[in-house]
């Protein structure tokens, strides 16, 4: 008796859906795959597997994920977060004002180092110099892969390499494309497209704001 009582308890749980997550933050995707953080614990799901926590990816592509987490469905960008109440929280901003040429330079970090930024949405990505990859601890000529950039005194050799983060005011991303000319050009980091691209851009006077979707 008590064997089968202990049973159906086991049954009972087992068949008890799990909780939902406190904390949800999508991290990274791809088609049908997504890389989230679950209660601080990194998950790599797939389309209709449940993870651990119980929370399932219904569909994912490289901008946005469909998460259903108790029951409820949703729709994700990357690093947008959730609460358990499936709330989402403010979204981060950067307020950068122009200097007196007009050029928005701004005090970041890569890789949690500090680095001074231009903003410049003519840059397809990231870029940077030798002397601040060094800086850095990019090792670009052993983990990056050579190419070719067209400049203002020609073609130049550049290395492309894959940020672990970049942060602007309250806004991290994380795993950001970038390049490293090896050269001591360009002067000062290019902030470009593969970390604007991500975020929402508007003026508000002369201030630009950034601000996560």
């Amino acid at each position: 008796m008590l064997r089968r009582v202990a049973l159906l308890l086991g049954l009972l749980l087992a068949a008890t859906p799990l909780s939902a997550v406190d904390r949800v933050e999508v991290l990274v995707l791809f088609r049908d795959r997504a890389v989230v953080m679950l209660d601080g614990e990194r998950r790599l799901l797939e389309k209709g597997v449940a993870s651990p926590e119980g929370v399932v990816l219904i569909s994912a592509t490289s901008r946005e994920a469909v998460l259903e987490i108790d029951g409820v469905q949703s729709t994700w960008g990357l690093s947008r977060r959730i609460n358990r109440h499936f709330e989402s929280r403010r979204p981060l901003r950067a307020l950068i004002a122009p200097d007196e040429q007009g050029h928005y330079i701004v005090a970041g970090y890569i890789n949690g180092l500090p680095a001074t930024l231009l903003v410049d949405t003519g840059a397809t990505l990231v870029a940077m110099n030798r002397i601040l990859a060094r800086r850095l601890g990019i090792d670009y000529r052993v983990r990056g892969e050579r190419s070719m950039a067209k400049t203002a005194s020609g073609l130049a050799a550049i290395y492309l390499v894959q940020l672990k983060s970049v942060r602007v005011g309250e806004i991290e991303l994380k795993n950001v494309d970038a390049s490293v000319h090896d050269s001591e050009f360009p002067g000062i980091a290019l902030l470009g497209m593969s970390f604007l691209g991500r975020l929402d851009m508007q003026r508000e006077g002369a201030v630009l704001e950034l601000k996560t979707r």
